[in-house]
């Protein structure tokens, strides 16, 4: 009666949600059904793909159709997923393995900057050459499908989030725009990419059902609860970008969506990704996000991970011969999975065999693979600079100019203790519905000393990356003091060094470096933004040095305020997570052998309250303590657009960042592409991967003249800003960016596309992407989102 009684409850409350915002959302609360999957149409440059695989699942039985669908272990690999081979048909099976930012838990590998780096440096020639590269480090490794690097769920709507270093960015367009390279680059090196998650899966805390609930019940996830207008409009934009570039594959998510489990929402997988979208590849489980067996059959998921054993295999099987599943979803199913495997040319007899450069649990059944390539090695280190930003810098502190004397301080200039340690919270911390990161730094970090008293979002140690299954081993890791130390015996500097930060400082430096981190993970949602031991410790550097410079490696926003405006911290730098080469990359810019071009992907505050209700993950309603409800109620209103449109003014402005020169602005063109008089109200082509044909074309061009007015050569980030007509739509929304490296004293042309979709908002009555015939549409170019130094309109 208990349990009755607590789903009339949760019913009543999701039907009271649906009428009360009916009128404005189309699913909301709870998300309707969309039924059945349609089947592939071979469009884009699937045509070919579709055909072999249709030809060869036409040959499978049953039993080998349902083993496509399903991980299963293979002993002579320690891939993280594997999809078992089908001999007599010649098909050598599927390995699947994580990460975003280089190959994870294995040797000879390079380990990337990680997402929100390549979001920092603006870069799209960057993410496809980076995506490339790790691509090729897969292949030769005999991965078949790399769990990334397009990571644009989560988007970054709660400031704590656990993930949000993986993905580049909170801005949906920039996120998509990158997020489309790297699917490109990934691919163009045979390899399947996967975008995750789909969709709405902005915390750590609650992703997973777990026992311990009231009366001993299941706690199930947390539900992300959007309208209609909130899922077009912003999260599942990037995830548009990908599918027209052509993703493989697509990762469902741990939560809950409107109240359904993601994997199983057949309006997410059916409707939105795989009709409104025209998505061709196949839908992969997250890892144990498989909840129920015909009901994610038929709402759209093909491939369960790590194992289809438990609501699959056999059951799923026996679903079809007693009529439960039509055997033609599973073909369905098995058609796109394997037109996956021949879009990405894994049919090529000259691969290595499948898993062969990984290892299960070391044991080998393989030659020893170097799957690094040695061109890779300037673009490693160019994309490790790309990446930091330079917040201050008074009276040209930086660049360092022949140093006598240096000082530098902090836990984050050495080498990590390990490079398992490095790795990130390992696997072990997977799964974890916790806040408690004091608890799980300390177990993993091999901190020493007393644990508990140093700070909990910072790792003992550089970091390079965050921790989960993005985590890495790379050959080596070049430390901010390993690279300083060799670059102060090249000049005969003297240095002096304290990575606790307690000594006295010495009198006679030129510069006291400081270098904090704040770290972040999979499976733990952050405790802070910022934390009392770092920032005393600057604080306690600066009161006593009057050249402070302070370098923070950061896998997301950190609060600076309590030292921002010290007189004596005069430069600070948000350094990212680099990659390997992150000490190599810190030293070139603090000499300025290169001037940082990175700028901001995210705004960052003065203070949490400054975030509202968007700081922590959400904990239960006050209604029911089994089913926690997170309402996306802000809408569109994340980041900058948040802060335009309460008033708020952020210590940094998202897109921020300084270089080492100075730009000025000039020669504003806006024109349209086509005749504004022959664009209809609504998209009228064909849906294609992505949506509509006509909305991925470009309508309109605007160009800006970029002059360097200073004295160093350096790149600079020009932003074109928007003013889209409509009631509920943001100040101003990112609709273009160009990065350019311009030569003192002279001046480069920034160009900008403005796509269909760019000036559209989506319509919930006749959902449809809309134009608004008729309108002016205010547009903006500058350096950042409060730094707009040009402006025009356009027309329609």
């Amino acid at each position: 009666m208990v349990q009755l009684k607590s789903f009339l409850l949760l019913l009543n409350v999701a039907i009271a949600r649906s009428a009360l915002v009916w009128d404005d959302t189309y699913f909301y609360g709870q998300s309707p059904p969309v039924y059945p999957t349609p089947n592939m149409s071979g469009a884009g440059s699937w045509g070919h793909a579709l055909s072999k695989a249709q030809h060869l699942v036409s040959q499978m039985s049953l039993e080998e159709k349902v083993s496509l669908t399903g991980g299963s272990k293979d002993s002579r690999n320690g891939c993280g997923g594997n999809i078992p081979a089908i001999d007599r048909l010649g098909f050598p099976g599927m390995c699947l393995q994580d990460g975003p930012n280089g190959i994870k838990g294995v040797e000879l590998v390079n380990g990337y900057p990680s997402g929100i780096h390549v979001g920092a440096s603006w870069n799209k020639s960057l993410a496809y050459k980076q995506a490339k590269a790790i691509g090729g480090e897969f292949r030769r490794k005999g991965a078949t499908i790399a769990l990334g690097p397009p990571v644009v769920g989560p988007l970054g709507r709660i400031a704590l989030g656990g993930r949000i270093w993986e993905g580049y960015t909170n801005d949906p367009y920039l996120s998509g725009i990158l997020a489309a390279e790297a699917v490109r680059g990934v691919q163009d090196n045979g390899v399947i990419s996967c975008a995750k998650h789909f969709v709405g899966n902005e915390q750590e805390l609650h992703r997973n059902p777990r026992p311990g609930g009231p009366g001993n019940r299941t706690v199930e996830a947390s539900s992300s609860n959007m309208d209609d207008k909130t899922m077009h409009e912003l999260y599942m934009w990037p995830f548009a970008d990908v599918v027209h570039a052509g993703v493989a594959s697509v990762m469902c998510a741990y939560q809950r969506l409107n109240n359904s489990y993601s994997c199983h929402n057949s309006k997410a997988l059916n409707g939105l990704l795989k009709t409104e979208l025209d998505f061709q590849g196949f839908v992969m489980s997250d890892w144990g996000a498989q909840h129920t067996g015909i009901a994610s059959a038929l709402a759209g998921l093909d491939m369960v991970m790590p194992s289809g054993n438990k609501y699959w295999g056999a059951k799923l099987i026996e679903a079809v011969r007693n009529g439960s599943v039509p055997e033609s979803q599973i073909t369905n199913m098995a058609t796109r999975i394997m037109a996956a495997w021949y879009l990405s040319n894994q049919d090529d007899p000259s691969l290595p065999p499948v898993g062969a450069g990984i290892p299960a649990d070391f044991e080998r059944q393989h030659p020893v693979i170097d799957a690094r390539d040695p061109h890779d090695e300037s673009l490693l280190l160019e994309g490790a600079i790309q990446g930091h930003v330079l917040l201050k810098n008074v009276d040209n502190a930086l660049p360092l100019t022949n140093p006598r004397i240096l000082s530098i301080y902090g836990y984050d200039a050495k080498a990590p203790d390990s490079n398992f340690a490095q790795a990130g919270l390992n696997d072990w911390t997977l799964g974890l519905e916790s806040h408690d990161s004091r608890t799980v730094v300390c177990g993993f970090a091999s901190i020493g000393g007393d644990c508990p008293d140093f700070p909990p979002i910072a790792i003992n140690g550089t970091i390079i990356s965050g921790g989960g299954s993005a985590a890495v081993t790379p050959v080596y890791i070049s430390s901010p003091f390993q690279a300083l130390e060799a670059r102060a015996r090249q000049d005969k500097t003297q240095l002096f060094w304290d990575f606790k930060g307690t000594e006295a400082v010495n009198s006679e430096a030129d510069a006291c470096l400081v270098f904090i981190n704040a770290a972040s993970s999979e499976g733990v949602d952050r405790p802070a933004l910022r934390d009392d031991y770092s920032d005393g410790l600057v604080l306690g550097i600066a009161s006593r040095c009057n050249n402070t410079i302070v370098v923070i490696h950061n896998a997301g926003v950190r609060l600076i305020d309590q030292w921002i405006e010290h007189p004596n911290v005069t430069a600070v730098i948000f350094a990212h997570l680099p990659g390997q080469d992150s000490g190599e990359a810190i030293t070139q810019i603090l000499y300025g052998d290169v001037s940082p071009s990175g700028k901001l992907p995210y705004s960052l505050p003065r203070n949490e309250s400054d975030y509202g209700s968007l700081l922590t993950p959400v904990t239960f309603t006050d209604w029911d303590q089994l089913f926690p409800q997170d309402d996306f109620a802000e809408g569109v209103f994340i980041d900058y657009r948040a802060f335009d449109m309460k008033g708020i003014a952020p210590r940094f402005e998202f897109g921020y960042g300084m270089t080492y020169t100075t730009f000025k602005y000039s020669n504003l063109t806006i024109r349209w592409t086509v005749d504004p008089s022959d664009l209809s109200e609504y998209p009228e082509g064909p849906v294609i991967p992505g949506g509509n044909a006509d909305l991925w074309e470009n309508i309109a061009a605007v160009t800006a003249g970029i002059t360097n007015t200073g004295q160093m050569e350096a790149a600079e980030i020009a932003q074109l800003y928007v003013q889209i007509p409509g009631e509920g739509q943001p100040l101003l929304e990112l609709r273009g960016f160009d990065k350019v490296a311009v030569p003192p004293g002279e001046t480069r042309t920034v160009d900008f596309n403005i796509r269909r979709r760019d000036l559209s908002t989506w319509d919930v009555a006749a959902q449809k992407w809309k134009l608004s015939v008729g309108a002016q549409y205010p547009v903006f170019v500058g350096s950042s989102s409060r730094k707009l130094l040009l402006n025009g309109t356009l027309y329609l």
